[in-house]
């Protein structure tokens, strides 16, 4: 990935069309987010040619999100999005993070211009743009291939960051954080509410939101205590959702960064999102799991003492099964405006 040079103000030598920066958010916003709550914004600057991506923290989540982590690795996400759309029509996408020291909630600046032959794979990732989905069903106990996994390392590696597969004592340590997560969640009044305010239960609730999590994405509930996935449905809040049971030994892997800031989750989002697309492409349903990173009690102890990991940043359920529905997202005119 180019880093973008301080030019100061330029005018782009080939300004870049609306229609066609409308059709590049487009499929950046197709990215996954905490509880799809779709926390970006995109500035085109019609002189420069310049994409600018904001985060939006009228969208976060300050009980479940107060340093704002999983809102960057969200942005981060659409960031790389933005990448695989545009390479997918022949542009070259030069990207600097954190261009203003002085506005935080710029988190992004991208521009078409950037060294020849620049792909890095991107363009075999977007026939998955629009197919992957988050799977909050139950996958089978089918093992996925090492080439597999050997492929979304180098995915991570990619974009900067490392993902390991743990074994079986500290995929039992993670699933262990999961379920005392969950019961974190259902002891804290202010946490429960923020969930149920990003979640959509009826087809009315469904209908009026272009955002949150739809009943129809919830999957079914637990038939025993093994399941890794988030429980979005409160009981009492949707009917005739069944029960069933989940995988025994869930395949997990863990996406980590050497260091915890704003710059490292950005590229840990677009590293999630390159490990997400890799993963679709490989025939693989995928289940991002947060919930033992959004608790600080629980989410040191997600790291692997035997990696190089500093610091966990997204844990990945993976495997063989049905795949999720698509979640609605905003529409383009919500979130990008031309300056």
């Amino acid at each position: 990935m180019t880093a973008l040079a301080q030019t100061g103000r330029t005018v782009a030598s080939n300004p870049l069309p609306r229609p066609l920066v409308a059709s590049l958010v487009e499929e950046a916003v197709l990215a996954p987010s905490m509880h799809n709550s779709q926390p970006w914004r995109f500035t085109h600057r019609e002189a420069s040619g310049t994409v600018e991506l904001y985060g939006d923290p009228s969208r976060g989540m300050p009980r479940q999100d107060p340093d704002h982590r999983a809102l960057h690795l969200g942005c981060g996400a659409a960031l790389f999005g933005l990448r695989v759309a545009a390479v997918h029509r022949g542009l070259r996408p030069a990207v600097r993070l954190l261009p203003d020291p002085g506005d935080p909630w710029h988190l992004a600046d991208v521009r078409f211009d950037g060294a020849e032959g620049i792909d890095d794979g991107l363009d075999a990732l977007h026939a998955s743009l629009p197919r992957r989905h988050t799977s909050r069903f139950p996958f089978t106990e089918e093992r996925i291939p090492p080439e597999l996994f050997d492929g979304l390392r180098a995915a991570a590696l990619l974009e900067g960051c490392r993902l390991t597969v743990p074994g079986d004592w500290h995929t039992d340590t993670v699933m262990g954080l999961v379920h005392a997560s969950a019961l974190f969640e259902a002891a804290d009044d202010a946490v429960r509410t923020e969930i149920a305010s990003w979640t959509r239960t009826g087809a009315a609730g469904e209908a009026s939101h272009r955002d949150g999590v739809p009943a129809y994405a919830f999957g079914p509930r637990q038939y025993d205590v093994t399941s890794p996935v988030r429980d979005f449905g409160a009981p009492g809040r949707v009917t005739g959702r069944p029960s069933a049971r989940f995988e025994k030994t869930p395949q997990i892997a863990l996406l980590g960064t050497a260091e915890d800031t704003p710059e490292a989750w950005l590229r840990a989002g677009q590293a999630t999102y390159r490990v997400l697309l890799q993963a679709t492409l490989d025939g693989l349903a995928t289940s991002p799991m947060s919930q033992p990173l959004e608790w600080p009690e629980l989410r040191f102890d997600a790291r692997d003492p035997l990696s190089a990991v500093g610091f966990v940043q997204m844990v990945f359920r993976l495997g063989y099964g049905p795949a999720g529905r698509a979640t609605p997202r905003r529409a383009v005119s919500e979130v990008l405006t031309f300056g």
